[in-house]
This record gives C-alpha cells, structure tokens and sequence, in this order.
C-alpha cells in the first residue's frame, strides 16, 4: 500500500519562535516533518533515540551535531543518529527549509 501527501497535506502544524514544523507523515516506525526557519531562526538543542535524515531544500542552515558544525545548503544531505545532541540554525538572509526523517517517530 502507498500513501500520498500532496503538498498542501500535513497532519499536525506547530509554529514557535520563527520556526514552523508540519508533519506530513508518520507511522509507528517513521516521521517525516518539513521545518522552516526564518533568518536567524534556531531550534532548540534535542537527543532521543533513533536516527534522522535532513534534506535542505531552501536557504543555508548549521547543523550542529555534538561538537562539530556542518554548513548545508540546498541539496545537502546529513544523517546522524539522534541520540547525539543536534540543533539547526538558519545562518542565511532568507527563510531555510528542510525534511527531516526520523526512525522512531519520537518527535512531537
């Protein structure tokens, strides 16, 4: 079976200080959420179990995974396991937009 989530789709929307998340699909297994982070914008500091693949479609983030900084721009691709301290920053002048899916769905 397949399940298709057009663009316009989500099933939760959560907007806090300059960064919107809108989960677009989530099973007992897998989490897909698209984040969008105004200029300057950054998430706060998260660990739990799993592992998590980002895609950036727009914009210029830093990703912050335990100590080390990784720059992504659109196309780039990082995967880490969760249970390592991450953060994202927007670090460009407009907004960023990334996918991000996790393994277990253990956010929001």
């Amino acid at each position: 079976m397949a399940v298709l989530i057009k663009s316009k789709d989500e099933i939760l929307k959560r907007v806090f200080d300059g960064i919107t998340y809108r989960i677009k699909a989530k099973s007992g297994n897998i989490i897909v959420i698209k984040s969008e982070l105004e200029p300057g914008a950054e998430t706060d500091e998260y660990s739990h179990e799993g592992e998590e693949v980002r895609i950036l479609l727009e914009g210029k983030v830093d990703c912050r995974v335990g100590n080390m900084h990784y720059t992504l721009e659109p196309g780039d691709v990082i995967w880490h396991p969760s249970n390592i301290p991450h953060k994202m920053k927007n670090i460009g002048n407009s907004k960023a937009v990334y996918i991000t899916i996790g393994t277990p769905p253990s956010f929001m």
